[in-house]
């Protein structure tokens, strides 16, 4: 069995009075996918949050191989190796296709006033690696016809795609996707089913939060519920679906 690349322990946290976030604990192998699942409001974008360093966690612990994450802002947990997609696209529409990629790829690079100082031959060199690195992504993810495109002018479904290129850009290990197949329709649905299990099998663990249970079930390695900030299950997707307490809080509620 693989070992933990992600392990979340005892982790709580509030906004206001409301305990979002209570008690939860769980560990995620590398070289897997592993789904997020529950109603609305049950806290699992503000676990991503915690994980990806937008939020700080009120108590608990998070460890990325092995090493705490706490007190680290965003872009320094990045470079350690966690990249994240948001629920809402976040490109930026009058970027091209490939210029959107390699803002992901910031965290990988020597940019800065010093690079600055090393002269145009250097700062070129490295404009022209990230360039090349960016246009593999894309390639890799079979949209490398879309990069000269201006990102406004993609179709819902490929401005996903890009934006999933952006996180690959920063080479990391640990993928988080906040709701992929939202908006989708059922093809580009099942075209993103087959993009999270070709990403695993590059060997980056995914971390997915998802509503579309036929998503989730068709990709996911393991499964974890949350019902009002609190786990209530955890196991394979096989067992989730037959735990009782999941169908009473959750599939009983015409999710899946």
């Amino acid at each position: 069995m693989s070992r933990a690349l992600l392990e979340v322990t005892g982790l709580h946290r509030w906004f206001g009075g409301l305990h979002v976030i209570d008690e939860v604990s769980f560990s995620c192998r590398e070289g897997i996918v592993k789904a997020i699942i529950g109603p609305n409001g049950a806290g699992k974008t503000t676990l991503f949050n915690l994980i990806a360093g937008s939020l700080a966690p009120a108590s608990g612990s998070i460890l990325f191989d092995g090493r705490t994450t706490g007190g680290l802002p965003p872009h320094l947990i990045a470079r350690r190796g966690i990249s994240r997609t948001f629920q809402a696209t976040r490109l930026f529409p009058r970027m091209s296709v490939l210029e959107n990629v390699m803002v992901g790829r910031h965290v990988r690079t020597q940019g800065g006033f010093m690079a600055g100082m090393a002269g145009p031959a250097v700062t070129g060199r490295s404009e022209r690696r990230t360039r090349e690195a960016c246009l593999a992504v894309l390639q890799e993810l079979g949209a490398a016809e879309l990069a000269g495109r201006e990102a406004a002018s993609l179709p819902f479904g490929r401005q996903r795609v890009v934006e999933i290129a952006r996180a690959l850009a920063s080479e990391p290990r640990l993928l988080l996707l906040d709701e992929p197949a939202c908006g989708l329709n059922p093809a580009e649905t099942e075209d993103m089913g087959a993009l999270i299990g070709r990403i695993r099998d590059r060997g980056i663990t995914v971390l997915i939060v998802e509503h579309d249970m036929s998503l989730v079930m068709g990709v996911s390695d393991e499964v974890l519920v949350l019902s009002a900030g609190r786990m209530i299950a955890e196991g394979s997707p096989r067992e989730v679906q037959a735990d009782p307490l999941v169908v009473a809080v959750y599939l009983g509620e015409g999710d899946a």
